[in-house]
C-alpha cells in the first residue's frame, strides 16, 4: 500500500496493519481477513424534531474481528461518522483490545448527526431508534457498545433500556453507563487517566524530568482532554495550552485546571479564560512544549505541519490524530509518539472492568479500578517497548511495534479457533 496523505481513515489504519503483516510474513488468508471487516450494517434512523418535522439520519455498526472475544466499541454521533471512519475505528478497536490484553474484539458505531444541535428529546429518539435498528447484532456476549464522541452515559442508559424492552433487563449490553445503572466507578475519566499513565511511562523512558518542570499542551478539552488535564495537573505537570471548537488559550505559567473547568461549565468554552491569551487550534499544535496531547479530531498532524511540531513527546488521546506520512517524519526527528491504540485504551480497559463487574454482579471501589487500570496500561506499554527492542533489526517505530504485537495476538487467537 502506497504511503500518501490522500489515504482515507480506514486506509491509514490498514497501512500500519499491512506493515505489521509484512514484518510477520502473514499468510494471504490472514491478511485478507484482518484487512477487511466481518460485518457492516447501515440503517436509517428517522426522528421527529421538536418543531414537528421528520429527519432521516444514517447510522452504522461495523464489526471488524471477534477472534479474541465479543465485539467491543463505542458509538459516536457526528456528521463525519461515515462508513469509512467507522470502519477505521472498528479495526483500531481490534488492535487496541489485543494490545492491552482484554478479551474483546473490535467494533464501532456511528450516527451521522450533529449532537450539539439536538435537543435532549431528539437525542433520545435518535438513540432508541438506532438501538432498535442494530439490536439483532449486539448483545452482552456478542457486541457491547460504549460512549464515544457526541454520546455519554445517558446515551448508554437509553440503549440499555431499549434493548431491555426486547430481552429483559441486561446491564452487560453496554458499558459507560451511569453508576446507579451498573456503571463502573472511574469509567468517565478512564480514557484521560490512561493517557496520563502512558505519558508518564514515556516521560520516564525519555528522561524528560520531573512533572513540575514539564509543560503540556492539550488540543481538545472535551471528556478525554479535560480529564487528562485534571489528572496530569494533580500529578504536578503544568498545562499551558488547551482548546475546543471555538478556539484555544495559552498561559506560560499554566492553568488551574479546576478553575478552567468551572469557566467552561459557565461559558460553554475555554475561550476568554481569565489570565490566558487566545491561540488557534493550529498554533497550539506547534507550541514549544515538552508534551503534546492531541485529544480532539483525527488527522490534525499532517505532512503540512509536522515540521513545525516542537514537542518531544506526542500522546495520541484522539483516534488517528497523526497521519502515516507525518508519523514517519516525526519518528525520523526523534519525536516519540505513544500511539492511539495504547494511549487512549484506558476507556476500553475500564469498560472491560465494568462488563466483568456486571457479569459477576459486584462493584469494585474506585481505588481498585484505578489501580487495575494503571497496572494494565503500564504493562501494555512495557510489553510494546520490549517487542520493539526484540525486533530492533527490523527498525520498527513504536507504533509499528504496537500494531505488530496486537496483530500477533489476534492471529494467534484466530488460528486457535480454526479461522486461519
Amino acid at each position: 500500500m502506497e504511503l500518501t496523505e490522500q489515504m482515507t481513515p480506514f486506509e491509514a489504519v490498514n497501512y500500519f496493519f499491512q506493515r505489521a503483516a509484512s514484518n510477520q510474513e502473514l499468510a494471504d488468508s490472514a491478511i485478507a481477513m484482518l484487512s477487511g471487516t466481518f460485518r457492516e450494517l447501515r440503517v436509517q434512523v428517522p426522528y421527529r424534531c421538536d418543531d414537528g418535522h421528520m429527519e432521516i439520519a444514517y447510522g452504522y455498526r461495523v464489526q471488524h474481528n471477534a477472534a479474541r472475544g465479543p465485539y467491543k466499541g463505542g458509538i459516536r454521533y457526528h456528521p463525519d461518522a461515515d462508513i469509512d471512519e467507522v470502519r477505521a475505528l472498528a479495526s483500531l478497536m481490534t488492535w487496541k483490545t489485543a494490545l492491552v490484553d482484554v478479551p474483546f474484539g473490535g467494533a464501532k458505531g456511528g450516527v451521522q448527526v450533529d449532537a450539539t444541535q439536538l435537543s435532549e428529546r431528539e437525542k433520545e429518539q435518535v438513540t432508541r431508534r438506532y438501538a432498535d435498528q442494530i439490536s439483532h447484532i449486539i448483545g452482552p456476549t456478542r457486541d457491547i457498545p460504549a460512549p464515544d464522541m457526541g454520546t455519554n452515559a445517558q446515551t448508554m442508559s437509553w440503549i440499555m433500556d431499549q434493548y431491555g424492552r426486547k430481552v429483559g433487563h441486561t446491564t452487560q449490553i453496554v458499558t459507560g453507563k451511569p453508576v446507579p445503572l451498573g456503571g463502573s466507578f472511574g469509567r468517565e475519566e478512564a480514557t484521560g487517566r490512561g493517557v496520563v499513565v502512558t505519558m508518564e511511562e514515556a516521560v520516564r523512558e525519555l528522561g524528560l524530568g520531573e512533572p513540575e518542570d514539564l509543560t503540556i499542551a492539550i488540543q481538545g478539552f472535551g471528556n478525554v482532554g479535560s480529564w487528562a488535564g485534571h489528572i496530569a495537573a494533580e500529578r504536578g505537570y503544568r498545562i499551558v495550552a488547551t482548546s475546543d471548537v471555538n478556539g484555544g488559550i495559552y498561559a506560560a505559567d499554566g492553568f488551574k485546571v479546576d478553575d478552567l473547568t468551572a469557566h467552561v461549565h459557565e461559558s460553554g468554552s475555554v475561550v476568554d479564560f481569565p489570565g490566558s491569551e487566545p491561540i488557534s487550534n493550529e498554533d497550539l499544535l506547534e507550541l514549544d512544549v515538552d508534551v503534546l496531547i492531541p485529544a480532539a479530531l483525527g488527522e490534525v498532524i499532517t505532512h503540512e505541519n509536522c515540521e513545525a511540531i516542537r514537542a518531544k513527546l506526542i500522546v495520541e488521546a484522539a483516534n488517528h490524530p497523526v497521519t502515516p506520512v507525518a508519523d514517519y517524519a516525526l519518528e525520523d526527528r526523534g519525536v516519540l509518539i505513544v500511539p492511539d491504540i495504547l494511549a487512549n485504551a484506558g476507556g476500553v480497559t475500564v469498560s472491560y472492568f465494568e462488563w466483568v463487574q456486571n457479569n459477576q454482579e459486584i462493584r469494585w471501589e474506585l481505588d481498585d479500578v484505578n489501580r487495575r487500570l494503571e497496572l494494565k496500561l503500564q504493562r501494555a506499554y512495557r510489553e510494546c517497548r520490549d517487542f520493539q527492542q526484540s525486533h530492533a533489526s527490523e527498525d520498527m517505530s513504536f507504533r509499528e511495534a504496537a500494531f505488530s504485537l496486537s496483530v500477533e495476538r489476534v492471529v494467534e487467537a484466530a488460528t486457535l479457533r480454526g479461522y486461519l
